[in-house]
């Protein structure tokens, strides 16, 4: 369905997991006159009674098609082998779709759908939140006000107390599995895709992965990447920090060094080493319902057939190409 530039854009989630749950709450949270909730579904009868309890208000549907039937975009909120069979009912019935990454896990499977559809022009967006971060926003005006000068490296580092963290535990029958899940896709992703908005193109340069016996998903990784010839260092380890979550993503330049850690403070380091927060920064669980409310602003924009500055397909292709060429399976 299309919707009118005039009339709210309705929104249906496909899968009530973490993902799914919070986009949920994020467009239950917009302006009735903007955006309105047409329901969810997920395949497990567990979730959909969590959702009864949880969002009452919300309507369950019966099956994935009354789902789309109903919206004029959906959010791909499911486990990544399910992601492309999603994106295709919704481009059937001419709905627009907010897919989470990855795409899929095979890459000849993804790249035929990407394939597909842009030159069908499917209205679809991949949801990695970087494209509408506060913090970003500030590291690209420091950029432009010349802090940084000529970009020189840039290095990206992730470590986790624990692999899966604590909130994602109920989904560890796939998120702690090498086939799906592991913190390179997951995470990492993220940082790739910010990197290669940034910069340009990724090419690989060397890797190394660790993984555990068994099915596990990987317990380290590091490379070495060039992002439009920038040199990027990669790395990411299980046991590294108490935190369940820490990351950072430095860029150093011929003028001055800047970053975005742990998700949401963009600090900028000062003559004496130290690293400064910009004003007003705030910690990521004050800084998600923001940025979701203006990752949803860019989804009303693409079902509108509006610029809207979501990660595209093509994005997301290639990041997942990388992933999976630095997890070397």
């Amino acid at each position: 369905m299309t919707a009118s530039t005039k009339s709210p854009v309705r929104i249906g989630i496909i899968g009530f997991g973490i993902m799914g749950e919070r986009l949920l709450r994020a467009a239950l949270a917009k302006p009735a006159d903007v955006m309105s909730v047409a329901g969810a579904w997920d395949p497990s009868p567990a979730a959909m009674s969590r959702l009864g309890e949880a969002l009452p208000q919300v309507t369950r549907h019966a099956s994935v098609e009354a789902l789309i039937m109903a919206c004029d975009v959906v959010h791909v909120a499911s486990p990544p082998v399910s992601h492309l069979a999603y994106l295709d009912q919704a481009a059937s019935a001419r709905t627009a779709a907010l897919c989470e990454k990855p795409l899929a896990i095979d890459i000849v499977a993804s790249q035929a759908a990407v394939a597909k559809h842009e030159a069908a022009g499917t209205r679809a967006g991949v949801n990695f939140v970087l494209a509408s971060s506060l913090a970003v926003d500030q590291l690209n005006q420091w950029r432009t006000e010349g802090v940084v000068g000529a970009p020189q490296r840039l290095a990206i580092e992730v470590d986790f107390a624990a692999w899966p963290r604590p909130w994602q535990m109920d989904a560890s029958g796939w998120l702690a599995k090498r086939a799906e899940g592991g913190f390179t896709r997951e995470v990492i992703s993220h940082f790739l895709f910010l990197t290669l908005r940034t910069f340009g193109a990724l090419e690989l340069v060397s890797r190394t992965a660790t993984f555990p016996p068994g099915d596990g998903s990987e317990t380290a990784v590091s490379a070495e990447l060039r992002a439009g010839g920038l040199p990027v260092t990669l790395t990411g380890r299980i046991g590294g920090t108490t935190k369940p979550d820490h990351n950072l993503w430095t860029l150093t330049g011929d003028k001055g060094s800047v970053r975005l850690r742990d998700w949401s403070f963009a600090e900028q380091q000062a003559a004496d080493g130290t690293w400064r927060e910009a004003k007003g920064a705030i910690p990521n669980e004050k800084a998600r319902p923001l940025v979701l409310a203006r990752q949803l602003d860019k989804v009303i924009a693409m079902t509108r057939g509006e610029p809207h500055g979501l990660a595209t397909l093509r994005e997301a292709l290639i990041v997942q190409e990388t992933v999976e060429a630095i997890l070397g399976l």
